[in-house]
């Protein structure tokens, strides 16, 4: 097993955020975390890299303890995209990309460290605005580049956070590709928090819907992507079609209040 969270629980102070999350992550499989604002879906994905440290329960990336990991090992292990682009000192685009390469260089970039930033500006449409400044690009730019870093630390496990917030479809459509065909072709474990429930179960062999602090339902798209689990977790009325072997969702309306509160209770 890749990835493996025990038990785990978070709070922001005496605000608890996660309780007894327990999720399995193999090798080469896409796992989307799903849920409404506030639901959690962050705050798990910082929990796995470190950023966060648990109140409870226990983290294990490649079976190894991540609170016991030093940060070059877990960097080696792990790429991390955060939800929103940051801001650097003016750096070009490769720069950025191969910042990614840091966990591997210890005294200078090799040429092998430069080819793989090269592929990978190739590979995300980013060549032409290799030597231009990070902080000018758009914010789709600049996600690209994030998630380009990322595949540059060549990792066991991505966990990624809303990548597809800034992007248009034809874009949406290429990141999940590569995530996807990365996952399947090296064996990479991938966690992404997503808001978009049709590319989520386009590209999961995993759904996990979180409310109020826990899980509510794990599966394939097949299995949790259902009416009854999108009107308990969202509150909203939808109708669930299948094409292609794949489930999608129509949203349909929000449920009057009186109705969600009767949906959270039944459910």
């Amino acid at each position: 097993m890749i990835i493996e969270v025990k038990r785990l629980h978070f709070s922001y102070g005496h605000r608890p955020v996660l309780e007894d999350i327990t999720l399995e992550v193999e090798k080469g499989e896409v796992v989307t975390l799903v849920g409404p604002n506030g639901s959690g879906k962050t705050t798990l994905l910082k929990c796995l890299n470190k950023i966060l440290k648990p109140k409870k329960g226990t983290v294990l990336l490649m079976g190894k303890d991540v609170s016991k990991m030093n940060l070059k090992e877990l960097a080696r292990l792990s790429g991390y995209v955060p939800q929103n682009g940051v801001r650097t000192f003016p750096s070009t685009v490769f720069d950025i990309v191969l910042l990614g390469r840091r966990p591997y260089i210890d005294w200078r970039v090799s040429s092998r460290d430069k080819e793989i930033v090269a592929g990978l500006l190739r590979l995300m449409g980013l060549e032409e605005m290799a030597l231009r400044d990070f902080n000018e690009l758009s914010g789709g730019e600049k996600q690209k580049v994030l998630i380009a870093r990322a595949f540059a630390q060549e990792p066991e496990i991505l966990l990624l956070d809303e990548p597809t917030s800034n992007l248009d479809l034809k874009h949406q459509l290429e990141v999940m590709n590569l995530v996807s065909s990365t996952a399947k072709e090296k064996g990479v474990a991938a966690i992404i928090s997503m808001h978009d429930l049709n590319l989520a179960s386009r590209f999961s062999d995993k759904m996990v819907f979180l409310r109020e602090r826990r899980i509510y339902a794990i599966g394939s798209p097949e299995e949790v992507l259902t009416p009854d689990n999108v009107r308990a977790v969202y509150g909203v009325e939808a109708v669930v079609n299948k094409d292609s072997g794949r489930p999608y969702i129509i949203p349909l309306e929000p449920l009057q209040a009186s109705k969600a509160a009767a949906a959270t209770k039944t459910a």
